[in-house]
């Protein structure tokens, strides 16, 4: 989505209030990875309830887990627990926390954006290099993931 005037009425300014998106890529990159490791190991916990056959689509498997961690997750403190961790949150467009529509969209935009590299590169350029740090799907939504004091 195209930076608009009335996003400036509802989010912070990355201008006058640079706070709120300080680190904001690096904290992202270390919630992914400790989002990674809960996924995989919530997905070794479901390993004996398939009888172990798990094993043989355990990616498929990571990636359903994933989608279904942070869907709940994002719905329930706009947050996944890496997030927390990192002190960072999601807020919509109109500076809300995220619902669960709002929360399976995202979630949605960012399995669609890891599983092409471009889309993955496309998004990182973005981060790293737009006003408010937005990925992909950020952009797309309006979405900003902001800098809060940390709790889990």
């Amino acid at each position: 989505m195209p930076h608009t005037a009335a996003m400036d009425l509802l989010l912070p300014d990355p201008d006058s209030q640079p706070e709120f998106y300080a680190d904001v890529p690096l904290k992202r990159l270390i919630a992914w990875g400790v989002d990674t490791v809960i996924t995989a190991l919530i997905s070794a916990l479901i390993l004996p309830f398939t009888a172990f056959t798990g094993l043989f689509f355990f990616p498929l498997l990571m990636l359903v887990t994933g989608f279904v961690y942070r869907t709940a997750t994002l719905a329930s403190g706009s947050a996944t627990w890496g997030m927390r961790l990192a002190a960072v949150e999601f807020r919509d467009r109109h500076g809300h926390r995220f619902d669960l529509t709002t929360a399976f969209l995202h979630t949605a935009g960012y399995h669609i954006s890891i599983s092409a590299f471009p889309l993955q590169i496309l998004s990182i350029a973005l981060m790293l290099g737009s006003r408010r740090a937005q990925g992909l799907t950020d952009h797309l939504m309006g979405t900003v993931a902001l800098n809060r004091a940390a709790r889990f």
